[in-house]
Formats: C-alpha cells, sequence, structure tokens
C-alpha cells in the first residue's frame, strides 16, 4: 500500500503515485514476499492515530481479513502508536518504508562492517517501537538490596540492553571506520585514484563496475542487490591507473537510520577523487531519482558544483529508441565535459566514458621531469611506486623520466630529489587524448 499526500505535491514533484506503488512493489519483491494486492491510498491529511483515515482503515482491514496477509506493507513512515494501531485493526502484521529497507539491508548484508552497520540501524528503530501491545513489556521486577521501589519493568530492560548493544556496536563501527581511514592512506601512498560509483538503487552500478572492472560483483534488476562496498583496479587507455569503487545504491526517503549506519561505507565517496553518478535514463522518473541521489549527497557533504569533480554517467541507453541511443552517443563526441551516455549491458559509450576519466585525472596530476643517475635503480623503482612514469630517456651521463603524479605524490617527489625535479608545461598523453576527442 503506498500512501500519497496531496499536500506534498510541490515536494513529490516528478514522483507519480503508480510509480511510487510500483518502487514499493519492488522493494517487497526483494526480499521474496508475494504479493496478494496493491493499491494507492490518497490522503489530504495525516490522521495521528492510524495516519490513513478511518473509512480507508475499515476498507483495507475487510481486504486483509479476505486475503489473510502474514504482513501489509505501509509504503510510508508510521509512528510506533500508528503501527500499533494499524496492526490491531487489520489483525496482521505491518511494516512501515523504513521497516521494509531494514529488512532487506539485513537479509543481504554479507560482511561484518555490514552486516554491524545492519544491526545498528535495526536497534536504534526498534528502541523507538517497545510501546508495541506486548505485555511481558509492562511486568515489573523486584528491586535489588537496599534500593527498593517498584523496580524495573521489562520495557525498561529491553530499552537498557539496546542501549548497551548501541553503544558496542558503534565502538566496533568505530573501529572499522579508523581501518579504513588505514587503508585510504595507504592507497594515497599509491598513485592511484580513487573513482566511486553513486546513483539510485538498480541504475547499473554493479553492472556497469563488472564490466569496467572485469569483476563478479552481484548484479541484478533488483532493488538493493548490492550492499557492501567493493573496490577494484582500473586501467585507462593512458596507462594512468586508478581504483573503482561500487557503493550501496540511495532510494527517495532513505531511512535516517541508515545514514548514520552507513556513513563508514560512504566515507568512501567522500574521500574519492572522482564522483560518478550513474543513472537509469531509461527510467520515466530519472530525474526525480537525480534529486534523491543529489539530496543524499548533499546531506554527506558532497556538492553538485563543488570541487570534486562529479560525473554523471547516463546508463541503459541499449532501453531507448534506437533514434535516441544514437543522439546520446553522439552527444558524448561533441559534448566531453557533459554526461557520458553507456550501456554497461552493451558496453555502448564505455569508451569515451573511459577517456573522460583520463582526462578528469590528467588534469589533476602535476607532470615533470626528473634526472636521475644511469646506475640510480633504487630511484628509477621508487619514480614508478610513487608516481605514473609516462617516459624514459637514457644517456651515458644518466636518464631523464617524465613523471606524473597528484599533488602529495609531487611534494614527496620535491622533498627526495630537491633541484632534480622541474615541471613539465603539459602531460603530452592528455594533449593528445584531448585531440582525439
Amino acid at each position: 500500500m503506498h500512501v500519497h499526500f496531496r499536500s506534498r505535491e510541490a515536494e513529490q514533484a516528478g514522483r507519480d503515485a503508480d510509480a511510487r506503488l510500483e518502487e514499493a512493489c519492488g522493494l517487497t519483491a526483494a526480499i521474496g514476499l508475494t504479493i496478494g494486492e496493491a493499491v494507492v491510498v490518497p490522503l489530504s491529511k495525516p490522521v495521528p492515530a492510524t495516519l490513513i483515515g478511518s473509512g480507508k482503515v475499515a476498507e483495507l482491514g475487510a481486504l486483509a481479513r479476505a486475503l489473510e496477509p502474514e504482513v501489509v506493507i505501509v509504503n510510508a513512515q508510521l509512528s510506533p502508536v500508528q503501527q500499533r494501531n494499524l496492526e490491531k485493526a487489520w489483525d496482521a502484521k505491518v511494516l512501515d518504508r523504513t521497516a521494509l529497507i531494514l529488512e532487506i539491508f539485513g537479509a543481504r548484508a554479507r560482511t561484518a562492517e555490514g552486516r554491524l552497520q545492519v544491526e545498528l540501524a535495526h536497534l536504534t528503530y526498534q528502541r523507538s517501537r517497545l510501546v508495541r501491545s506486548w505485555t511481558h513489556l509492562e511486568r515489573q521486577r523486584g528491586g535489588f538490596g537496599f534500593l527498593g521501589g517498584p523496580g524495573e519493568t521489562q520495557i525498561e530492560t529491553d530499552r537498557r540492553l539496546i542501549g548497551t548493544r548501541i553503544a558496542k556496536i558503534k565502538k566496533e563501527l568505530e573501529q572499522v571506520t579508523r581501518t579504513r581511514g588505514l587503508h585510504r592512506r595507504a592507497r594515497k601512498r599509491v598513485p592511484y585514484a580513487v573513482v566511486a560509483l553513486v546513483g539510485y538503487t538498480n541504475a547499473g552500478k554493479s553492472t556497469l563496475f563488472n564490466r569496467l572492472t572485469a569483476a563478479e560483483v552481484t548484479a541484478k534488476d533488483q532493488l538493493f542487490a548490492t550492499l557492501d562496498p567493493t573496490m577494484r583496479g582500473l586501467a585507462l587507455p593512458s596507462g594512468r591507473k586508478m581504483i573503482l569503487s561500487d557503493t550501496v545504491g540511495f532510494i527517495s526517503e532513505l531511512p535516517t537510520q541508515l545514514v548514520a549506519a552507513f556513513r563508514a561505507t560512504l566515507e568512501e565517496v567522500l574521500e574519492a577523487d572522482v564522483i560518478l553518478h550513474v543513472r537509469d535514463i531509461a527510467h520515466p522518473e530519472s530525474e526525480a531519482q537525480k534529486r534523491d541521489v543529489l539530496g543524499v549527497l548533499a546531506e554527506l557533504g558532497v556538492e553538485e558544483e563543488g570541487e570534486r569533480p562529479l560525473i554523471e554517467v547516463l546508463n541503459k541507453i541499449d532501453l531507448l529508441e534506437p533514434s535516441a541511443r544514437d543522439g546520446f552517443l553522439t552527444r558524448n563526441a561533441l559534448r566531453p565535459d557533459g554526461p557520458i551516455a553507456v550501456s554497461a549491458l552493451t558496453g555502448a559509450g564505455l569508451g569515451d566514458l573511459l577517456a573522460m576519466l583520463d582526462h578528469r585525472l590528467g588534469a589533476q596530476e602535476t607532470v615533470f621531469r626528473l634526472e636521475l643517475d644511469a646506475a640510480d635503480g633504487e630511484g628509477l623503482a621508487w619514480a614508478h611506486a610513487h608516481g605514473r612514469v609516462t617516459e624514459r630517456r637514457e644517456s651515458e651521463t644518466g636518464m631523464t623520466l617524465i613523471v606524473a603524479a597528484d599533488p602529495p605524490a609531487f611534494e614527496r617527489f620535491v622533498a627526495r630529489y630537491g633541484g632534480r625535479v622541474s615541471e613539465v608545461e603539459q602531460n603530452q598523453t592528455d594533449r593528445k587524448l584531448s585531440s582525439a576527442r
């Protein structure tokens, strides 16, 4: 059941009620539930006790008695009281949008970190819902020793236990965050840029990731098929190497518990040199999905017009009409600095995407000349380990290297070699790429 708030039409611009219902059905199917009936419930004003009006509650109650469902999904945010009242009225378990997404994440998380993050989100959500109709939560336990008093109720005990577990998980996640920080610092010692894939769920990020890196990350036509982050190395046309990161998909009205719980995972986005925003250009609500993704990125501190490059990748052009698909590919060549249209499934446009990445990453590098002694094998190995050697010329007295490196790596070269480092005006490889495009 999708609850469509008429009063939020401006807020939901570009969001069709039927499309939202279809998305809710996709979320439901993602955890293996069979849908008996799907309906849209228009709502002018929310009712504090049940969210929807008493007439609709009774109408849906009759439908529930006829179908006898195991669970009723309400595609909206329900307060604990609203959830309890609807369960009583319909005599069935009720899950709201947040609980449904948490169920999906709980079923899909594979890594230890992912499971910790999901458990944290679950406990944060459950802690506010201990005012349910479970009578055992109202029982009291006796006081201890000389403390006296009425004792601690079961609900207070449960809240305390949940609070203790949440505190423990947060400590473990802090360790995960520190470990990720160490890994990032280790990667920064290697001259490889990090490019992060972000986008709405089911936009084709994992399919694109697999196509570019020859990895075998799970990629299905299913919401939230990928939860745990994956990173792989990738060589660009110029020989420049980079690291590609696949991340969890975003969704409209993403539960705040998950934004907080998955922040450690999304830190890969915050640390990326370039962000690729993958969009399902064939989806009827592609523009609305774009707004949702940019909204979540803004919450994380990533702005569309910020200093960090944010490149739009218009995926799934294979689902468009041939004329529209050809038009997008032609635009790739005419507007190399704009959105890049691709098909992760067929490979169309991927050459243009790699060339753009090569160009963008090259623009962030400093290209310089390094003079070494002819017998300095250690220095040659160090240059290859900390920069990208694009050219090598040898003479009787020594060798000259043309090296490209990001600013921090360039500073390390200057610190190590001093006056033997001199900057070059432009990376000739990038100049060739620019003229070819």
